[in-house]
Order: C-alpha cells, then sequence, then structure tokens
C-alpha cells in the first residue's frame, strides 16, 4: 500500500527534483503540498510548487499556500544559490493549476485529523514553520502523525549559511525545536547525508539523456545551482538535498545513521539555528530522531533517475 505523505515546501530546484520524484513513485501518495516562505518567499514558492506539479503531469495534486514569514523573526531567503525565482535557469512557464483556497497549515490539520492514527508522514522540505505552527495550534494532531521525514540540519558538516546552522533549520529555528520535541518519530536527512549524494557530470546527463521535458528540466536546474556549490566547496557537483527525504520513503537501505538526541539552539547569537546532535552518546538526553549520517549515493542517483525517467 502506498504511504501517504504531505510534502511541505519552499521550491527551490532540489524541492523540485524531490517532488517529481514522490510524483513518479507509486510507494508514496502526495495528498497534498504546502508552501513555505524559505529559499524565497512564499509567493513564489507557492507559484513554483505549481510549476512542478505542472511538469509531472499532474495538476490534479492540490497545492496550498502557508505560512509567509517564520514564527518568531523576520525571513531570510536564498536567492544566492537557487536565483531570484528559486527556480533559475531553464525558463518556465507560469502554472495554469489553482492555488486552493485553504491556509496551508489547516489542510495539514485537517488531513491529519481526517485520516486514521499512522497513516500520514509529514515530509518538510524547508523551514519547519508550517508543521510547527499546525502543532501549536491543533495539538491534538500530533499524536497521529506517523513520522517526521526531514531535510535539515547538520552535524559533521556543521553549516551553511551560518559557521554553526543549516539553512532551513536557522530561517526558523524556533518552529524546528517544536517539531524536534514533538515526541512524533523523526528521521533527519541533513547536509552530512546531502554533501554526499553530488551532481557529477554523468549523473546529469543522464537526465538529460531522458529526452523528456522533466529530464531536460532537472538537468538545466542543476546545471544553474551546482555553479554555487562547486564554487563554496570546490566540489565534483552540487548536493541534491530534499530528494533525499523521498528517496528514504522509497528506498530506507540506501541511508544509514544514528538514533540520537537531537536539540536545537535559539538562544545564541553564534550559533542560533544549530542542530545539535548527541551523535557520541555524551549526554542522557531523550534520543528523539533518526539522524542519518550515510548515503548509497550511486543507488540514491539510480533511483532519481529511473523515476523521473518515467515522467
Amino acid at each position: 500500500m502506498a504511504r501517504k505523505i504531505i510534502i511541505d515546501t519552499d521550491p527551490g530546484q532540489d524541492d523540485a527534483v524531490a517532488i517529481l520524484l514522490a510524483l513518479a513513485s507509486p510507494e508514496v501518495e502526495v495528498l497534498g503540498l504546502t508552501a513555505v516562505a524559505g529559499n524565497v518567499p512564499l509567493e513564489l514558492t507557492a507559484k513554483n510548487t505549481r510549476i512542478v506539479c505542472e511538469l509531472a503531469g499532474r495538476p490534479d495534486v492540490p497545492v496550498f499556500a502557508g505560512c509567509d514569514r517564520p514564527m518568531k523573526q523576520p525571513l531570510v531567503t536564498a536567492e544566492h544559490v537557487h536565483g531570484k525565482t528559486g527556480l533559475d535557469g531553464p525558463v518556465m512557464p507560469d502554472p495554469t493549476m489553482p492555488l486552493r483556497d485553504q491556509h496551508g497549515v489547516d489542510f495539514i490539520i485537517d488531513t491529519l485529523r481526517a485520516e486514521p492514527a499512522d497513516s500520514v508522514t509529514l515530509c518538510p522540505l524547508g523551514p519547519l514553520t508550517n508543521i510547527a505552527t499546525a502543532f501549536e495550534r491543533a495539538p491534538d494532531i500530533v499524536e497521529k502523525v506517523q513520522e517526521i521525514v526531514l531535510m535539515g540540519g547538520a552535524y559533521f558538516e556543521v553549516g551553511n549559511i551560518t559557521p554553526a546552522a543549516e539553512f532551513n533549520i536557522y530561517v526558523d529555528p524556533e518552529a524546528a525545536q517544536i517539531v524536534f520535541g514533538s515526541g512524533r518519530p523523526i528521521t533527519v536527512m541533513p547536509l552530512d547525508v546531502t554533501h554526499k549524494a553530488l551532481t557529477t557530470a554523468p549523473r546529469v546527463q543522464a537526465f538529460r539523456d531522458m529526452n523528456t521535458k522533466p529530464g531536460t528540466m532537472v538537468a538545466e536546474w542543476t546545471d544553474f545551482f551546482e555553479r554555487f556549490d562547486k564554487e563554496k566547496y570546490g566540489s565534483a557537483g552540487a548536493p541534491l538535498h530534499d530528494p533525499c527525504v523521498i528517496a528514504y520513503l522509497i528506498r530506507p537501505e540506501l541511508f544509514s545513521g544514528r538514533h540520537v538526541n537531537v536539540e536545537i539552539e535559539v538562544q545564541s547569537p553564534l550559533t542560533r539555528g544549530m542542530t545539535v546532535a548527541d551523535w557520541w552518546g555524551v549526554t542522557d538526553r531523550d534520543k528523539n530522531a533518526m539522524f542519518m549520517g550515510d548515503i548509497d549515493a550511486d543507488g540514491f542517483f539510480d533511483l532519481l533517475t529511473q523515476r523521473i525517467g518515467r515522467l
């Protein structure tokens, strides 16, 4: 039976690839997508989410706009990585499918209330504002969540937006603190994993060789945003962060990690937004997250090319 998921997202080229992977995979059933402000402001993430659904040939999937700013601080965005539209690279037509009227947070709440307990997995690919707001507004839904599988944080790789913090967590640390303190099963795809899933030239060429619109778009998005990481890290390509979340739901054996305690730093001006992962088990704090540390990168890209090739 397909696993029911809600994708919470701020596209972003790598978010776009994650959405395509989900919509191309029978193992998951996307109940809806909620956009959040993150890589670019909400108006653009809501637009980009619909662009990607149409690219996948799935204008039937409901898309909702959620929160337009973090819970307690001004929005920080990442145009320097993703370009001013969030999906820079190829020229994309505006979406024709509508944005649903309901607020994304209300969609999350209503869906979790309507579905059986432990049957819906939340897949946040951006800042955790929508998820935390839903948990605060409707505490009864928290225990109904099957699992939260998120892209965010880092331990050994530390920060990519500040020296200590990964972007998604840094944008809304208060939201992350609520989610990590929720008591639900959490699986984390940190930079430690995503930086091992790099878009090398042959891997990008495999998308281009599909000669399909989705394949070409993935290749062109990657061409655009890998310039930033190649320059910054001196790496062979760019990390495809967000598709790791969806890949884990389809093929969990591609990933390995440790069940550890993860706390979110919200006080320190120096390390605000840091995911403090007790990787070595030096505290007696409760283990609250499966924190991934490694990935079979070849298997991951095989899965991506196979599935996106179906679209």
